[in-house]
């Protein structure tokens, strides 16, 4: 079949500290996400909402 390279010991201990240290990687990209959107957002209610004599 499919001829894969066996793992050692030290690249197996390599992966579990970096799964030890969890997703900061990707909370960090939904933070991000999330605040851009919340700007944007922010932004369309200030400038075309409000100027538009909303609310």
């Amino acid at each position: 079949m499919f001829a894969e390279p066996q793992e050692t010991p030290d690249q197996q201990q390599r992966v579990e500290a970096i799964v030890a240290r969890g997703p900061t990687g990707a909370f960090a990209v939904a933070g991000t996400a999330v605040a851009i959107v919340l700007a944007i957002w922010l932004a369309f209610y200030l400038f075309v909402f409000l100027a538009r004599g909303g609310a």
